[in-house]
This record gives C-alpha cells, structure tokens and sequence, in this order.
C-alpha cells in the first residue's frame, strides 16, 4: 500500500463512521421524540451537548497544559526540537506551533490547540532523551498532521455527539421512570417503548465506542499524514518501537486526556481480546508499526 492510499483509506473509515455515528443520533432523537410526541427532547440535548463542547473547544488546552504541568520553551532552551519543529511546520504550510516540555520520564508527545493558528506540540523530557533525530521528527510529524487535519476540531464534534446522545438517554430514561409519557398523548405502542428503553441503555456505550473506533482511525492517518511530511515511515516505527517498551507512569493522564498522545500513556497489556479493543484510545502499537512499514514511497 502506497502513503497516498493509506491515507485517503484512513480518511475514508473516519468518514463512515462519523456517518455512522451520526445516523445513531438522528435516530435516537426521533425515536424519543415520536414517543413522547415532543422535540424539546432532542432540541435541549443538543443545547446542552453544544455549550459543554464549546467550553471544552476553547479552554481544553490551557487545562490540559496546566494539569501536565507543560512548560513553553524557545528556540534558545530546545534549538535541536525547534528546528525540527519550525521545518515540518514549513513543509506542511502551517503556522509555528508554540513549544512545550514535560518534565517527566515516560517517552511521549501530544498536539493540542482549536486551530492551527492557536495550536501547541508537547514533548516530555523522556521523549528527547530517547529518540535520534530521524524518530523524534517521525513523532513531531505525527503531531503536525494531527494539527493539519483538524483533528482537535473533530474531537470537539464528537463530543457534541456522545454528550447529545448520553443526555437523549438520560431525559428518556428520568422522564420514564417519573411517569412523564402519558398514553393518551404517545404515538408509540408498547414494543416500541421497550425498545426505545433498550436503545436508551445501549446508545451512550455504542457512541462511546464509535467515538474510540475515530480516534483510533484518526491515528492511523497522523501516522501515514506525517510520514507524507518526512517521506520516511521509519522514523516513526522506530519511534513507537521504542516508546511502547519504556513502562513508566506520567502523571496528570487519565481516561479523559490519553488519546491525546501519540502512544497510549496507560500502559497496559501488549495482548488484546476483542472486546478490550473497543475501548482502547489508541490502535496496538504493533499494527501501527507494521502499516507503517508496509507503506511504499
């Protein structure tokens, strides 16, 4: 496979399963709605869901940055990171993210920012100390592609998504459960009521793991979009080699910001059963190796 078809690959499982995701949501909306013969339902999930992403859009990076304790650096304090910082921004024609250092030992990176006008590379101190040259541009270029592909933008769409239909199921469920569906003002029958209850139950898990299944997807393509910006795949394999066998902590990561970095901070089992991969915030790091080295330039 060439990098030219694993990306437009990756771009196009994104896409299904947005539309997919999507799908979900309209659905679950109007099967609340037609039962309860309201769309106040849908109307203030989707309020509500909109406001927490807008918040989340605006203030996430300060809050991720403070809380990993991130300290902004300049050419003068990393002159070989901004280099190569400043050369792949170049060559993928977007403006100079700012620069960040974390102090600790556990080898890794994340990009944060609402655009790439307003955006940030953070490297920790184990990463620089790990990497050669060619590996550390290999995991800048991944940061990179993820700012180009708008990637913190889309996070903030799939958190409208999942917070809308996780509040869908929770009115209908409180509204059911207090007795608010009248009989004489429902459309739906029975068996229709039942299901929207099963679907009320299911809906936030499968938006869940549809939102996880993105994020994975949305790596795979950084890995091929920065192996576009540097035309050597290697680089970075080598650099997920040697990550995923550094079994440090890293504090200040939890559920809610690990798929922010390149490689899962929360180290874990190399072995995965089928339903730990549901829920995993990043793909096997040996499948992303092997993609890696099964594209052709």
């Amino acid at each position: 496979m060439t990098l030219w078809t694993q990306v437009d690959s990756n771009k196009r499982k994104t896409w299904i399963l947005m539309t997919t995701f999507l799908i979900v949501f309209v659905l679950l909306g109007w099967l609340f709605s037609y039962i309860f013969n309201s769309k106040w339902i849908l109307i203030i999930a989707v309020i509500i869901a909109t406001i927490q992403a807008f918040l989340s859009y605006w203030y996430s990076d300060k809050i991720i940055l403070k809380t990993m304790k991130a300290k902004e650096v300049s050419k003068k304090d990393a002159p070989k990171l901004f280099r190569i910082v400043e050369n792949l921004s170049i060559t993928a024609g977007l403006p100079m993210p700012k620069v960040y250092i974390i102090e600790e030992r556990q080898p890794n990176a994340f990009a944060t920012g609402r655009d790439p006008h307003h955006s940030a590379i953070v490297v920790t101190r184990g990463l620089l100390d790990l990497l050669e040259d060619e590996e550390l541009e290999g995991v800048i270029a991944h940061e990179m592609a993820h700012i180009g592909n708008r990637d913190i933008l889309l996070q903030t769409v799939l958190v409208i998504l999942v917070g809308a239909i996780a509040l869908l199921s929770d009115f209908f469920l409180r509204m059911s459960f207090w007795g608010f569906r009248r009989e004489e003002n429902s459309r739906g029958n029975i068996l229709l009521f039942l299901i929207a209850i099963l679907a009320a139950v299911l809906a936030p898990l499968v938006a869940v793991i549809i939102q996880l299944a993105i994020s994975r997807k949305r790596e795979f393509l950084a890995d091929a979009t920065g192996a576009l910006l540097t035309r050597f795949p290697e680089g970075l394999a080598r650099a997920l080699e040697k990550i995923s066998k550094v079994k440090v902590s890293l504090k200040g990561v939890n559920i809610s910001n690990a798929h922010l970095f390149i490689e899962n901070p929360l180290k874990g089992s190399k072995k995965y059963s089928f339903f730990e991969r549901l829920f995993m915030t990043h793909p096997p790091v040996e499948e992303r190796i092997k993609a890696l080295r099964g594209m052709n330039i």
